[in-house]
């Protein structure tokens, strides 16, 4: 990169509640698997960065976890407060909410919002989903009212409809100076997390009606001195009885989770992996924030 090129950079926080489209939207922009997407609330459970760069400018889009209106568990309380120190030191936020659907939790996402100093975009997704387009204007006319936005961007992120939108709005309001990240990197996570995060994915996809979303994934063993790169993933839930579903009969349903998180990390990795998976129960893990941010929330 050369050192007189003039270049912008900065940070993005996309927020909103659970299932508005954060993870889909940042991959898009990206144009990576950063975030793991699953039709399942509270998918995202960690501060992620997904980088988008070009020869002048880089935006660090920083996926929240959805924020929510109550937080009864350890767990929830934990997301809450990932989502909303993710604010700090951030240059825009993007506010994201479903064309046609206001609810509680958006109310209460944007009231979050009310201190934060940097500009704030309305984002509305899934556009493409709304049968009658004459109520799209009046919905999105109702939700620009409710605070000053910096713009209003109606999008679909799985579509890929009108992200060059979003990608110009951002590039004009990130400060002049180098870069954060190298040109060639795309997220801030390792591929320890990486692992970690595509093992839950396909977990929850599997068993998205039958298991709570009390499951995490830790590794205990990763080693990529070698071909193939050896991972052992244990995958943890809160109860005896979850521990059985995960495991299927016959060991079925653990060996469809392991079989497709190591094709896909085939493909993301570009190499051969030896992935194994074993299932244990640390009971109600998600009441105590202790066990919760242990688990490396």
């Amino acid at each position: 990169m050369s050192e007189t090129r003039d270049t912008r950079s900065g940070m993005v926080a996309l927020v909103g509640r659970p299932n508005v489209g954060k993870s889909t939207l940042v991959n898009a922009l990206v144009g990576e698997k950063v975030s793991i997407v699953t039709p399942k609330p509270q998918t995202t459970r960690h501060r992620i960065i997904g980088v988008y760069t070009r020869e002048d400018l880089q935006i660090a889009l920083v996926d929240t976890p959805g924020l929510h209106t109550t937080a009864k568990s350890a767990l929830n309380r934990v997301l809450n407060e990932t989502a909303v120190a993710s604010l700090a030191g951030i240059d825009l936020v993007l506010f994201m909410v479903e064309a046609g659907r206001w609810r509680d939790e958006d109310a209460a996402a944007l009231a979050r919002l009310a201190r934060v100093e940097a500009p704030v975009g309305l984002v509305i997704n899934k556009v493409d989903r709304v049968a009658d387009k004459t109520e799209l204007l009046p919905f999105i006319q109702s939700v620009s009212e409710k605070r000053e936005f910096a713009f209003v961007a109606p999008i679909s992120a799985q579509k890929g409809r009108n992200l060059d939108a979003i990608i110009a709005e951002c590039g004009t309001r990130m400060p002049a100076g180098p870069f954060l990240f190298p040109d060639d990197e795309y997220t801030d996570r390792n591929l320890r997390f990486i692992a970690a995060e595509t093992v839950r994915e396909k977990l929850t996809l599997f068993l998205q009606q039958e298991l709570p979303y009390s499951a995490a994934v830790e590794i205990e063993r990763f080693d990529s001195s070698d071909v193939p790169i050896e991972i052992h993933a244990c995958i943890w839930v809160s109860r005896e009885n979850h521990k059985a579903m995960v495991i299927g009969r016959g060991g079925q349903m653990l060996k469809k989770i392991g079989r497709a998180a190591r094709l896909d990390l085939v493909s993301r990795l570009d190499t051969r992996v030896d992935l194994r998976l074993w299932v244990k129960v640390r009971e109600n893990w998600i009441d105590s924030e202790a066990s919760v941010r242990d688990l490396g929330h």
